[in-house]
């Protein structure tokens, strides 16, 4: 990451948020302009004194709305919740561990309400444009993250991932979006959708800027990214589910994507995962995500249920009729799986698949709720594979020819984050 001084970036920031041509308004619904411009100029006399917090320092950084701001009340993107005005008595840590990096935070960006569709929609504060085509959706739930960073609002953004919400952005957009392994980063401080399923990951332009943000997350020491060889990685192609019903742009652009690894000597295989059958059986008996959520907002939707956004109301609704021993039966059964997927991925460095199965919906394709609902349960198809096999996972943009974005996902074991990572540079390169 090439550095001006922290004021020049912040300040050019801070110019293409207020400009009323762009998306600044619709993408970031809290800007802290006097506090970043404080935070940029402390950097700035670092610098100038020879010191330095780390990476991050002086970076211009947005966080996703769901994120505690000491003395802020936290919307998660709802009216209702800005109504309830419960106000935020500390930073999340995530915040605290971004500011103490020396981070200048710009803006709280926009999101579905609750995190809760992949879309990216939300009828209360406006949805931003997708910044490869304005009359396009941005993408979910973390839709104000990507455009920030697509847009150059900030230089890198933070999100959540709960079944996809990181990722599904990134590769509508553009960008690159990485959801680390669930326990990797603390979730406190996070307005929540599921206590299971919840991440917290960056976005960015680069594998490498998400790198340095997930390393001052996870409160972790920086470490060198180094793209890992290409060749000789052990790379499945997941089969079957991931690959139906593409659309046009998507099933070309992918085994393009495939000739140029195999032709920097990565070893593709083929992999068929019976899991993935197993998987969609037990979300079809219950949903680990609708059960947790509605236990989250059941009363909530009793008492003030008018002010929440129809569609994520009529998907939380659906936990009202989950029983508990449904819900206890699919967590002991996605444990099961979890282990058994583990194990299947051992003899291999990731797994890879498209990240959405289609480029970005135009804003009239998803204005019925049906067909809206549709678009959403295809662009959450593959990326909730991550989430419930509790992987950590990449989005990286496919080359692009002047065409709509979309993203190749690399999912690893567990715990195997730094090594995704560095794969996913050498893939970065690779399409460079």
């Amino acid at each position: 990451m090439s550095r001006a001084s922290a004021r020049e970036h912040l300040d050019a920031a801070l110019a293409r948020i207020a400009d009323p041509a762009g998306e600044g308004a619709r993408a970031c619904l809290t800007v802290y302009r006097e506090a970043a411009q404080a935070a940029a100029d402390a950097s700035d006399a670092r610098r100038r004194a020879g010191i330095s917090l780390g990476p991050l320092d002086g970076v211009i950084v947005t966080v996703k709305d769901l994120f505690d701001v000491a003395g802020e009340v936290t919307r998660a993107g709802s009216r209702v919740l800005a109504a309830e005005g419960q106000v935020a008595t500390a930073d999340a840590p995530i915040v605290q561990r971004l500011r103490a990096a020396g981070a200048v935070i710009v803006a709280k960006t926009n999101m579905s309400e609750f995190a809760f569709t992949g879309v990216g929609t939300n009828p209360h504060y406006g949805t931003p444009g997708n910044p490869a085509d304005r009359q396009r959706a941005p993408g979910g739930s973390s839709s104000g993250a990507g455009v920030s960073v697509a847009d150059g609002l900030c230089e890198i953004a933070i999100g959540s991932d709960t079944g996809g919400s990181v990722r599904i952005p990134a590769s509508l957009c553009g960008v690159t979006g990485f959801k680390p392994s669930r326990q990797r980063v603390p979730t406190d401080g996070a307005f929540p959708l599921s206590y299971t399923l919840d991440s917290i990951g960056p976005l960015a332009m680069s594998v490498a800027d998400c790198a340095r943000a997930d390393a001052v997350m996870a409160g972790e020491a920086p470490w060198r990214l180094d793209a890992a060889p290409l060749a000789g990685l052990r790379i499945g192609v997941a089969q079957g589910m991931p690959l139906d019903n593409l659309d046009d742009t998507v099933a070309a652009r992918f085994p393009a994507a495939l000739a140029r690894l195999e032709k920097a000597g990565v070893r593709l295989t083929s992999e068929t995962l019976p899991f993935l059958d197993d998987m969609g059986k037990v979300l079809a008996r219950a949903s680990i995500l609708v059960a947790e959520v509605y236990s989250i907002h059941g009363e909530r939707l009793a008492q003030r249920g008018e002010g929440i956004d129809p569609i994520v109301r009529g998907r939380i609704e659906k936990g009202r009729e989950i029983a508990a021993a449904d819900y206890v039966r699919a967590l002991r059964e996605r444990a099961r799986l979890i282990r058994a997927m583990d194990a299947r991925l051992a003899d291999l460095d990731a797994l890879v698949m498209p990240a959405t199965a289609t480029i970005a919906p135009r804003f009239d394709e998803v204005a019925e709720p049906k067909a809206f609902m549709a678009r959403n349960a295809l662009l959450l198809r593959n990326t909730t594979i991550g989430n419930f096999f509790d992987l950590c996972a990449v989005s990286v943009p496919t080359p692009r020819d002047g065409g709509l974005p979309c993203g190749l996902m690399l999912l690893a074991r567990n715990g195997h984050d730094r090594h995704l990572l560095r794969m996913a540079a050498a893939v970065e390169k690779a399409f460079a």
